[in-house]
C-alpha cells in the first residue's frame, strides 16, 4: 500500500489514503464528502516530493469533484418540472432549452 497525500481543492483540505497503486492524472477516484457520502473526484494533478528521510519520494494528488456530481441549488428554488440545474450548478428553464446543447461545447466546421 502506497500512502498518498490528497489536496482536495473542492473542500480546501488535506488528507492522508493508502491506494493500491498511484492515480493517474485525468483518472477519477472515489472519495467521501465531509457529509459522510462519496462522490466522484478527478486527479488534476501528480507530483512527488522527497521525504525527509532517505532516497524515498512521497506521491501527491490534486484533486477537484467531477462536475457531474455537483449538489445543491445555489439559488434556494426548488427543483421541478419547468426548471433544471445544469452541471455547473446553474439554473435554467427546462422547456426553453429541450433538445438543445445547453452547456455542450457546440461542434464547429472545419
Amino acid at each position: 500500500m502506497i500512502e498518498i497525500e490528497v489536496q482536495n481543492e473542492t473542500h480546501q483540505s488535506q488528507a492522508r489514503i493508502r491506494f493500491a497503486a498511484v492515480p493517474r492524472i485525468g483518472e477519477g477516484i472515489r472519495l467521501r464528502e465531509p457529509d459522510g457520502m462519496w462522490a466522484s473526484y478527478d486527479v488534476l494533478d501528480v507530483w512527488y516530493q522527497k521525504a525527509e528521510f532517505g532516497d524515498v519520494w512521497m506521491p501527491y494528488l490534486h484533486v477537484r469533484i467531477t462536475p457531474g456530481e455537483i449538489k445543491g441549488n445555489p439559488s434556494g428554488e426548488q427543483e421541478g418540472a419547468d426548471h433544471a440545474i445544469d452541471d455547473a450548478g446553474l439554473l435554467y428553464e427546462e422547456a426553453d432549452d429541450f433538445a438543445s446543447l445547453h452547456g455542450e461545447t457546440e461542434p464547429f466546421n472545419i
